[in-house]
């Protein structure tokens, strides 16, 4: 009798065990997201276009290319934000569209509804410079509650590590994620491919990780070779706005092989 009982318990110790592990290679990939911003001031920006996979492309406001482009990537079923220029600490020149501190809360939301009229099928915002806009209680309370209205979410670009924007969206219930790596603050291929290497690094120990780089041709060229290394590396390229959804957990079972 022990023998038979003990026999049966082996069988179900075998039957289970590989059900307590998954495989690594098998595992569910991280996920990036790849924002290009800065476009629409030059007519080689429609180079970015041409990246391969799910990029994320950002559009300013009212500038000579923008809305062509923009029109271009939602054909390709691409997701487009709307990269609202807003102000400096510097004191940089912001361009149409831009939110600055003396703006009240009806001059801000008049702003933001005329660069929506423009590409209405943008999803969101993220916000071009604003070092010093991000961190007005204000401007970011008038901003967020725009696009709580409207249903639409935000990058916090991070050009401030003061910025409030990310938590005051989050109060307000508006869908926010934050940008993780800068890929071409200098253009150079030695310097993206390392940007690069920290994305991917930073991607596969934190699961998620959302990159922001520009339309320049060197930065174009080099993400033409860097993205396909993501799957390599066992790395998804998605649209941003996946992200700001709920992932269903997936888990892949395996066998025990010799």
């Amino acid at each position: 009798m022990i023998s038979a009982v003990s026999k049966f318990f082996t069988l179900i110790v075998f039957l289970l065990f590989p059900l307590l592990y998954i495989s690594p290679l098998n595992a569910a990939p991280s996920r990036v997201a790849i924002v290009i911003d800065d476009i629409g001031y030059r007519y080689t920006d429609k180079q970015a276009l041409t990246l391969p996979g799910a990029i994320t492309y950002s559009i300013l406001p009212h500038t000579p290319y923008g809305k062509t482009l923009a029109l271009q990537a939602n054909a390709q079923q691409k997701d487009v934000l709307l990269h609202i220029p807003m102000e400096a600490e510097n004191g940089k020149k912001l361009g149409p569209g831009a939110l600055t501190s003396t703006m009240n809360e009806a001059q801000i939301i008049d702003s933001l509804n005329a660069s929506f009229a423009e590409i209405p099928f943008a999803i969101g915002i993220n916000n071009h410079m604003g070092s010093h806009l991000t961190q007005l209680n204000d401007s970011m309370t008038w901003t967020m509650s725009f696009l709580k209205r409207h249903h639409l979410l935000f990058l916090d670009s991070k050009t401030s590590p003061n910025s409030k924007a990310g938590s005051i969206a989050k109060t307000l219930g508006v869908p926010v994620k934050r940008r993780h790596i800068f890929l071409d603050n200098h253009l150079t291929q030695t310097y993206i491919n390392k940007q690069f290497q920290q994305l991917i690094a930073y991607a596969q120990k934190q699961d998620v990780a959302i990159a922001i780089a520009h339309p320049h041709p060197e930065t174009v060229s080099a993400l033409q070779q860097l993205i396909p290394t993501l799957a390599e590396n066992n790395i998804k390229l998605v649209p941003l706005s996946t992200l700001y959804k709920p992932q269903t957990a997936e888990h892949t079972l395996v066998t025990i092989s010799d």
